[in-house]
């Protein structure tokens, strides 16, 4: 899952250094990702296990449906190609992520 991410994340910061997709790239957590993070933080043993399980979940979960939507309508054609191939990676760590759950 780390180098699936790693991979998507140079493949995205590719796309913006090259003009292909105008954003900035964020240079910090945004504050709910902070919040997540400090919670964690607090958190041990089973409490940790299972709040971080949560968390994977529903953070796939946002992601896959944020790919789909843009990868199905996006109006920038790189960006759209690039959520649409890089959406079965993310279904798949969501699996993932579902099966700690269980």
């Amino acid at each position: 899952m780390i180098a699936d991410h790693e991979k998507t994340t140079g493949e995205l910061k590719g796309l913006v250094t090259s003009g292909k997709v105008q954003a900035q790239i964020p240079t910090a957590m945004t504050s709910s990702q902070q919040d997540m993070l400090n919670k964690l933080k607090g958190l041990q043993g089973a409490d940790f296990i299972k709040q971080y399980h949560s968390d994977q979940e529903e953070a796939h979960k946002d992601a896959v449906d944020l790919f789909k939507r843009y990868g199905d309508s996006g109006d920038n054609a790189d960006l759209k190609a690039w959520a649409a191939s890089t959406r079965p990676a993310l279904e798949h760590h969501l699996q993932m992520a579902t099966d700690l759950n269980k």
